[in-house]
């Protein structure tokens, strides 16, 4: 018996949104990294990009847990000595929160061209608002990632 792997044609994309509302980020981008992947289908192969579009909204009410929004920083660097910048969470949280959880997200996909094709499928507003209304998305369960 031979194994099965996935063909792109034979794909099918759903669109789910995850309403970030209240939820912990690390729990949404553990969620959402999984549906990027396609690690929920039966033919899920870690070559093939057989993974979901994802629509998340009201990302500005992820809540981080702890002290960690005044802890940790996002870091970036121009390339030039001396060019390291921080941002810390608590800023990154009131200026783009939507930046916070892509980035959150992006940390838990794979680091290659699989990755970046994944996370093309993956759209972060701040707002409930989003304009993928088209797409019929179908809301996500999200009552098994909510707190206490």
């Amino acid at each position: 018996m031979r194994t099965f792997s996935p063909k792109l044609s034979e794909l099918t994309r759903d669109w789910v949104v995850i309403d970030a509302n209240g939820l912990v980020l690390g729990r949404v981008a553990t969620v959402a990294a999984s549906l990027l992947r396609g690690k929920h289908r039966t033919y899920f192969a870690p070559h093939v990009d057989t993974g979901d579009f994802v629509i998340i909204v009201n990302a500005a009410q992820v809540v981080v847990t702890a002290n960690k929004a005044a802890q940790n920083f996002r870091y970036r660097h121009s390339g030039y000595p001396g060019g390291l910048r921080a941002t810390s969470w608590e800023s990154l949280l009131a200026s783009d929160p939507a930046k916070l959880v892509f980035e959150s997200v992006r940390g838990m996909v794979p680091k290659n061209r699989l990755g970046r094709a994944q996370m093309d499928k993956l759209f972060v507003y701040a707002g409930p608002e989003h304009p993928h209304a088209a797409q019929q998305p179908q809301p996500y369960d999200t009552s098994a990632i909510r707190r206490g």
